[in-house]
């Protein structure tokens, strides 16, 4: 074979250099990846900066957050600071990076912390990695730090290693596009010193996180996944930088396994080997077949074994690509050099030994134009690796094979009229090339077959009726003899390269319908979200892609059932319901052309994934016999990969929802054993023992000590009363069976009954009261109403100091009615500020825990939602303390009678 593998690489890649291209009209990215917290991203990024700007370069920061480190805040003198934009979110100001700052300043170089931080609602972007992107398409290089856990990619794998799920993740498309990663590591044993010294949380904050999530066995795991996933981004760089430049590989800087696969009965073998060896040097592996134009006269076991191996190979965890070629061992050289692959796997050759003195192999082949690259030469096993043909296939459109024998006769006879037209009117030399038209037309039209009978039946006619002697088949003269015999040379390698090329086009036609109809598909299934669009989209597709009718059966319970079909049919017989469970049960097809209850109506096979079965869809046409041709067999197994993937997938997201709901379910329960086994055994506790004391020695206690025995029996009794209260509402409001009692009503008459009912809680308390008496009634239920600032006013009373007063302030603004309940008292945390409405939340984590559930705001936010409301926490401007501020509409006036006509 000629080394023309190295002249193909002499070219760039257009792919690499349009990539180039495009890099160069943005901002250069460059991430500092860290496997955890406390590492010391933000430092090195910091002292990067600080050399570019001791170098002259425009540095400024974005935003950078020190943590209160004081040698991370040392770093940040010096660097122009680029101010923090204010934004309101429910009463409080959060400060972002402020983007349009940047773009205006626009320096030659920010530093940006936090990549994956998500902004504050209001925000350009709701991601600070867009805001990044921004940057970086306006020109401007962007530092930025990111922690390996908040890659998407790897959420599920940090999830299962730390136990823990990050919310907040970046896409895989922004470490990509980076021009560099330069990974920030330390030892786990160095990090964990580094909370103990108290350099990242706070000293109890890094005991908890010690104990759970930075354990010396989840910082190894996440240093290997940081690790690993630099290289990745490392060997992405070296290829394109090869590819861009055309550079011959491989450069053996990472491994690379590439497997080499055709229909032989060894495929399996070789895939499963290729896997193992993949994973022996821990690199990428891809499965590769080359489509020829021999593969178009393989049989339909060769077809359906090749289809096996390469979907074993996608099912191992490979990458598979099928390419069209000529030169076998001239596009594989070709394909490993361009894309790296430092190994090639390869089948013992099955050539008799008289063959392999005639032609070399295609394995020796590869071992003499390989190079740099190791050629692993492997013999596999080839018992018992043909398909298992389970369903029987249907006979495919019956071959006319008369019909093209007839048109390449036609084709002739028109040629023998042509020529005889010519030779009598013009004075045409060589009519030998009116023949060599009629078997280009036969090639064409019917194959290579026809096309040979008409370069035969052509080299008759022409002798017969143009060459002297005429009407004869004798040639009288030489010329006249060399002439037929290179007519019918050319005829036939003509016959034979235009039939190739017919069957190539026609094959690349099917291919191309094919992969249009999957695409289609596969589009369809990526925008469903529910699990019914999924089986109608499967349903219909799968019907008007075969041709038949369609029915899915999915598991419920302990069998399975229709769960969609197309058309629409869910009634089965006996049979096929026998069929169908078989199918499930035993994984493997069943039913009508299948080995297993041949008597069903239809068709029954297995939805697999990875996992196994996962439901089962029956097929059925009003024809006898068998139902899939080899061909639909295969399109039918692609079409069900999609389908089972897609039903998968939506499978897990309800299942996650289901953990997530049985999750906080579970929460809830274990917050309502702990109020109830402390903050409502406390009153009965005092009720017990007063209503005990009085019982046991009644004669000998004072009056005024019986009267306060009594006093606290109704205290606790009433406070107990208002903690079974609670929990009932909440019961009320996580049911859904709120149905507030609306009339209009003045909001100074419902202040006045919650200020009377709360009387004594408040004993202790100045009331500050600002209502307006020309306020507009309000359309609410009163005793909800009452029962939201009941709460707040307790809520008030309990975490404010005695004497302080409580103020209660009402006014109309915008079309609404404002409330606003507000204490003097430590206010609220602003991490806090949203939670605080959650069930069994507590704020106050001190020595001194006030008495209650943690039900009252959550209480407070149902009742006022259900009435078209809201409610909102925070804190004073004017003074310490909280301040909770209700906003209810204020209704359409109703009509006067007198002016309705």
């Amino acid at each position: 074979m000629p080394d023309d593998s190295r002249e193909t690489n002499s070219r760039p890649s257009p792919d690499a250099l349009l990539e180039n291209a495009e890099r160069e009209t943005s901002g250069r990215l460059k991430i500092f990846l860290g496997a955890a917290p406390g590492v010391g991203k933000t430092y090195e990024m910091l002292m990067s900066g600080r050399a570019r700007l001791a170098d002259g370069i425009d540095v400024v920061i974005g935003v950078v957050e020190t943590h209160g480190r004081r040698e991370t805040e040392a770093l940040t003198d010096g660097f122009e600071i680029i101010p923090r934009k204010m934004i309101d979110y429910h009463g409080h100001s959060l400060d972002e990076m402020d983007l349009d700052a940047i773009l205006q300043r626009r320096p030659a170089l920010v530093l940006v912390d936090e990549l994956a931080h998500t902004n504050a609602a209001g925000s350009r972007h709701p991601k600070r990695f867009m805001d990044v992107q921004e940057i970086l398409d306006h020109g401007i290089d962007v530092y930025t730090t990111l922690n390996i856990q908040h890659v998407e990619s790897l959420n599920d794998v940090v999830a299962q290693i730390t136990r823990i799920r990050v919310r907040e993740t970046v896409p895989d498309s922004i470490i990509d596009r980076a021009d560099d990663v330069e990974i920030i590591d330390i030892t786990p044993d160095d990090l964990i010193k580094r909370l103990q010294d108290g350099k990242v949380y706070m000293p109890r904050t890094a005991k908890r996180a010690i104990e759970n999530y930075f354990s010396r066995g989840n910082l190894t795991a996440l240093r290997e996944l940081a690790l690993r996933r630099t290289a990745q981004r490392v060997d992405e760089q070296l290829l394109n930088h090869m590819q861009s430049h055309a550079i011959a590989g491989p450069w053996a800087a990472g491994d690379r396994v590439l497997l080499c696969l055709d229909h032989g009965p060894n495929g399996a073998a070789l895939v499963r080997y290729a896997r193992r060896q993949a994973d022996r040097l821990r690199a990428p592996w891809t499965a590769l077949h080359l489509d020829t134009p021999r593969s178009l006269q393989l049989s339909e076991a060769d077809k359906d074994r090749l289809a096996d191996s390469m979907r074993l190979a996608q099912q191992l965890g490979g990458e598979t690509v099928t390419l069209p070629a000529l030169d076998l061992t001239r596009e594989i050289i070709t394909y490993a050099n361009a894309n790296n692959f430092t190994h090639v796997i390869i089948g013992r050759p099955r050539r008799s030994w008289w063959r392999r003195l005639l032609q070399r192999s295609l394995t020796h082949e590869l071992i003499d134009h390989a190079g740099d690259i190791s050629v692993h030469v492997i013999s596999g096993h080839s018992k018992d690796q043909d398909p298992r043909q389970s369903v029987r296939p249907a006979a495919g459109p019956p071959r006319q094979r008369l019909l093209p024998y007839l048109k390449s006769l036609a084709f002739v006879g028109l040629a023998i009229v042509a020529g005889v037209v010519l030779d009598q009117a013009l004075d045409v030399r060589n009519l030998a090339l009116v023949f060599l038209m009629a078997v280009l037309a036969a090639a064409v039209r019917g194959g290579l077959g026809p096309a040979l009978f008409a370069s035969l039946l052509g080299a008759f006619s022409f002798n017969f009726f143009f060459l002297e002697p005429r009407y004869t088949l004798t040639v009288r003269d030489a010329e006249s003899l060399v002439a037929l015999l290179f007519y019918l040379g050319v005829a036939l390698v003509a016959s034979n390269l235009t039939a190739a090329v017919q069957r190539q086009a026609a094959a690349a036609r099917a291919r191309a319908r094919t992969t249009e109809d999957l695409y289609l598909f596969s589009k369809k299934l990526a925008g469903t979200g529910t699990m019914d669009d999924v089986l109608w989209a499967t349903a219909f597709h799968i019907a008007s892609m075969l041709k038949v009718k369609v029915v899915i059966l999915l598991p419920e319970g302990d069998t399975i059932a229709v769960k969609a079909g197309y058309p629409p049919d869910d009634t089965l017989a006996n049979a096929d319901i026998a069929a169908a469970h078989w199918a499930w049960d035993h994984n493997r097809p069943a039913g009508r052309g299948a080995d297993t209850l041949p008597g069903a109506a239809r068709l029954y096979l297995p939805l697999r994934t990875g996992s196994g079965a996962i439901g089962v869809v029956g097929l059925s046409n009003d024809k006898q016999g068998p139902l899939l041709t080899p061909e639909q067999q295969r399109l039918f197994t692609a079409l069900a990969d999609q389908a089972a993937l897609a039903i998968e997938r939506i499978q897990l997201v309800s299942d996650v929802e289901k953990a997530k709901l049985t999750a906080e379910t579970d929460r809830l329960r274990t917050a309502l054993l702990t109020s109830i086994s402390h903050d409502l055994k406390t009153p009965l506790a005092a009720i017990m023992g007063s209503a005990g004391t009085l019982k046991d020695f009644a004669d000998d206690i004072p009056v005024d000590a019986r009267n306060d025995l009594l006093s606290t029996i109704i205290e606790e009794s009433e406070r107990l009363n208002r903690f079974i209260s609670n929990l009932l509402d909440m019961t009320r409001i996580g049911s859904g069976a709120m149905e507030p009692n609306y009339g209009l009503h003045f909001v100074g008459d419902i202040v006045g009954t919650a200020l009377a009912r709360a009387a004594k809680i408040t004993g202790g308390h100045r009331m500050d009261l600002a209502i307006p008496s020309d306020l507009p009634m309000l359309k609410v239920d009163p005793v909800l109403f009452e029962q939201v600032l009941f709460n707040l006013i307790d809520n008030a009373a309990k975490y404010s100091p005695a004497t302080t007063p409580i103020g209660i302030r009402v006014w109309l603004q915008s079309g609404s009615v404002f409330l606003s309940v507000s204490d003097e008292g430590p206010g609220i945390p602003p991490d806090d500020l949203e939670r605080i409405f959650d069930s069994f939340y507590r704020v106050r984590k001190t020595d001194h825990v006030h008495a209650g559930t943690g039900l009252g705001l959550s209480i407070c936010r149902g009742f006022v939602e259900a009435m078209g409301g809201s409610i909102r926490a925070g804190n004073r401007t004017d003074h310490q303390g909280a301040v909770f501020t209700i906003r209810m509409p204020v209704p359409p006036v109703p009509p006067v009678l007198g002016d309705q006509e």
